[in-house]
């Protein structure tokens, strides 16, 4: 399969091609498809994840502007951040990184442990916002000021979520579309959590360019789905059209809302229920925030029948398991009442 990737300026950072696992203990459990796993976890950079992928396009951008430190901003217990970090460090560039306040009524270990410890470890400058605001704005305007003061920084939005970092989904599209046929699979859904969009934004380009058919559901983390819908739509175009000419339609967007509960960075009880199901059945760390919504989706829609029960299901994992240090509260609460 040639690669539609060759002509972006790119690091490496990411083991890849990372593994498609079959999961036939949690199949078995739900009475459903086959399902699959890919492990986009197991990325490799600070413990690895989605992020990484995305990196490897904008840390190239960064390099070639000539940056000596990359912007960026998340929640708390941000991903996307963590990994910046790292990446910056393993290039030789310095990080500041703006965090949101976005989840209410956490104790003051939230701000200390998991992703933030990891933060302060690869030296990362940090500032911390109220929740509300328009964080990439508000990370725009300290790029111009470190510019001001005499740094040449390079911002990277929440997420890394523009075209260049969604070429990293375009990557694993590829990665998925080689193994599904040389496992010779009957995949019949492809299942993602969705947040900035940029990770189910790059796959639908990626599908597209390489004339794949396979939808793509995206379970969202924050938004309600007409948002979210344009959010991914309006991405996807944007890199699909740096991949192909023909035309993306809206229908390859995909979104259920249904398990987003009170919030972001708020686990519903599913989303604790689908963390334990995953590890007790297959090993498998999920985290909080992200995937366990995701794989809370998974779930709910075989049990509703929207998923049915032939041919196979391939589940993205994007990684994150640090952050469940800042949550172990909630899944003491849950072990102690079972």
């Amino acid at each position: 399969m040639q690669d539609i990737l060759t002509k972006f300026p790119r690091v490496n950072l990411c083991h890849q091609p990372t593994a498609l696992e079959e999961m036939p203990r949690l199949s078995a459990a739900l009475g459903g498809p086959r399902l699959w796993i890919k492990r986009d976890d197991c990325t490799g950079l600070a413990t690895g994840g989605n992020k990484t992928r995305k990196l490897e396009f904008l840390m190239a951008a960064a390099l070639d502007a000539g940056a000596d430190m990359v912007v960026t901003q998340g929640a708390v217990q941000s991903n996307h951040v963590r990994q910046t970090a790292a990446a910056a460090c393993k290039l030789g560039l310095d990080c500041h990184a703006l965090l949101e306040r976005r989840v209410q009524g956490k104790s003051a270990d939230y701000e200390q442990t998991g992703n933030v410890f990891f933060d302060h470890l690869f030296n990362t400058q940090i500032e911390f916002r109220p929740p509300g605001l328009d964080m990439n704005a508000e990370a725009m305007a300290l790029t111009e000021r470190l510019r001001a003061e005499g740094r040449n920084p390079y911002f990277i939005p929440g997420g890394g979520s523009n075209e260049i970092g969604a070429l990293g989904y375009v990557s694993t599209a590829q990665e998925l579309v080689g193994q599904i046929a040389a496992m010779k699979l009957n995949v019949k859904w492809i299942v993602v959590a969705t947040g900035s969009a940029g990770t189910q934004a790059g796959l639908v380009a990626g599908f597209h360019a390489l004339g794949c058919d396979i939808p793509i559901m995206g379970i969202s983390v924050r938004q309600p789905h007409d948002i979210q819908v344009e959010n991914v739509y309006r991405l996807a175009v944007a890199t699909a059209a740096l991949l192909t000419d023909t035309p993306l339609s809206r229908d390859k967007v995909l979104v259920d809302d249904g398990y987003v509960g009170e919030g972001y960075g708020i686990p519903t009880d599913g989303t604790l229920a689908a963390t334990t199901m995953a590890a007790r059945h297959e090993g498998i760390l999920l985290d909080p925030v992200y995937s366990a919504k995701g794989m809370a989706g998974l779930v709910g829609q075989i049990q509703a029948g929207q998923i049915g029960a032939e041919g196979d299901t391939v589940f993205v994992h994007t990684g994150g398991a640090v952050s469940l240090f800042a949550y172990e509260d909630q899944f003491m609460d849950l072990h102690a009442a079972q």
